[in-house]
């Protein structure tokens, strides 16, 4: 198996516990490179602990977590999006106080002006500024946002919180971007460019993660889904193939197998 068949992530063994309940038990998952990978479940399958665990803002009780084929379990977030992996958040996190640009820029890794020391010679990081300030702006173009470029953050509707937020993480240049319902408060209009702007990721050498309810977005734009139920994964397969399984279905319906799946809230 060549380096690019490689799964990009894999978990094996990972458990989270809460007291008494055992929140995560998945004894293996592998995420392909360069595919949208869904994840769902019922509410209180696991996903967003899931999720926490493998951006490293949890810690697994036990068991091993991979990215790129090193292992990362107990990784810091900070010390993963240096590495190529990044997160966003159901909840924003824009800076309220900050221009959309300058929210922009902080996402931009390895400044030298962040250092004391160079941050006393303006000439050691003038140069490198420009260059990110032009990369923001170029992102901001890509998601429709130069209008707010100067505006504050704050003023953003909550639909171009969730584009911001993904454009800033696009600043990483990251390898592996995992969205935590991306989709969640955004108005149709907004909605529909953000799946626009998913669906490119994979061409441009990046692997997609996100939990979603909607199973429309699902069916649009993932190539992959994981289904997990009471802190296991119960299915995998393409979104036909698991709008159909059993398991999927019980984990959702119980007795009620006449409705339609894709009617179902699946947060």
């Amino acid at each position: 198996m060549t380096a690019a068949e490689q799964p990009i992530l894999t978990a094996r063994g990972v458990v989270k516990t809460f007291g008494g309940l055992r929140a995560v038990d998945v004894d293996q998952l592998e995420i392909q490179r360069n595919k949208i990978t869904a994840l769902i479940g019922p509410n209180g399958a696991g996903k967003t602990t899931f999720f926490n665990l493998l951006t490293g803002f949890d810690q697994v009780d036990s068991g091993e977590i991979t990215f790129d084929g090193a292992v990362i379990t107990g990784t810091a977030p900070h010390r993963l999006a240096a590495k190529g992996m990044v997160r966003t958040f159901q909840l924003t996190k824009a800076l309220a106080k900050l221009s959309t640009i300058e929210n922009m820029k902080l996402g931009a890794l390895d400044q030298r002006g962040e250092k004391f020391w160079a941050a006393l010679l303006p000439s050691s990081w003038t140069k490198q500024e420009q260059a990110i300030e032009a990369r923001a702006d170029a992102i901001l173009r890509r998601f429709n946002l130069t209008a707010m470029r100067d505006e504050y953050a704050g003023t953003m509707s909550g639909g171009q919180r969730k584009l911001l937020e993904m454009a800033r993480a696009l600043m990483t240049d990251p390898r592996l971007v995992m969205l935590d319902e991306p989709m969640a408060g955004v108005n149709p209009a907004l909605a529909q460019s953000l799946l626009e702007l998913i669906k490119l990721l994979p061409g441009e050498g990046r692997t997609v993660i996100f939990v979603e309810h909607n199973m429309d977005v699902v069916q649009e734009i993932a190539d992959w889904v994981i289904v997990m139920a009471e802190g296991r994964i119960i299915a995998q397969g393409t979104p036909t193939e698991v709008k159909s399984n059993k398991a999927v279905i019980d984990a959702y319906l119980g007795a009620h197998h006449g409705e339609d799946l894709s009617q179902v809230d699946l947060t």
